[in-house]
């Protein structure tokens, strides 16, 4: 007879930080569908671009994964998304429609601006987790290695750098985000 080998068990505490750190991934990932899903829209809109309507409709697809896998983690720590999805998602359609709005390589500029300091925040998220949740460890991972692709694509279907204020920018609206969706 095999021995099944249960997952360790967190603390409250760290159950509480990874739901808390959960969370705050998974309003990225709901940031990341309507930021994908306004920009395919402006490209159909704003610059008749249709495939590069479908290339953002492709990373909304794929960021639809890391969507399911943090809900269903935070439903495993027994913790909840975040209350203002709904606001997190409006804001977040709004600047998409903007940087549509400014054109191709704008567009895919904001892509790769936002991709990578998602990567940077997932990897202050894998320094911050209890090192025996694999779980949540394994999900970062996953997303942050998706990220960089979608980055990476973004780069080179002809996105630019944005300047170092849009930059700063997004960072700021980024920690708002981030230290709300933590608590609520």
């Amino acid at each position: 007879r095999s021995q099944s080998v249960s997952p360790p068990e967190l603390s409250d505490a760290e159950r509480q930080l990874a739901g808390a750190l959960m969370r705050v991934n998974h309003v990225g990932e709901v940031c990341a569908q309507a930021l994908y899903t306004s920009q395919a829209l402006g490209a159909r809109v704003f610059s008749r671009q249709e495939a590069l309507a479908q290339h953002l409709e492709e990373a909304s697809r794929e960021e639809t994964d890391h969507l399911a896998w943090t809900a269903q983690r935070l439903r495993e720590l027994q913790d909840h998304p975040s209350r203002l999805n709904p606001l997190w998602y409006t804001g977040a359609f709004g600047i998409g429609l903007l940087a549509s709005a400014a054109g191709r390589a704008t567009s895919l500029g904001f892509v790769i601006e936002t991709e990578r300091q998602v990567e940077a925040h997932l990897d202050s998220h894998l320094d911050r987790l209890p090192p025996q949740d694999h779980a949540s460890r394994a999900i970062v991972d996953q997303m942050k290695a998706d990220e960089a692709a979608h980055a990476d694509a973004a780069l080179a279907s002809g996105g630019r750098e944005l300047p170092t204020a849009i930059k700063r920018l997004m960072r700021g609206a980024a920690r708002v985000m981030t230290s709300v969706a933590h608590r609520i």
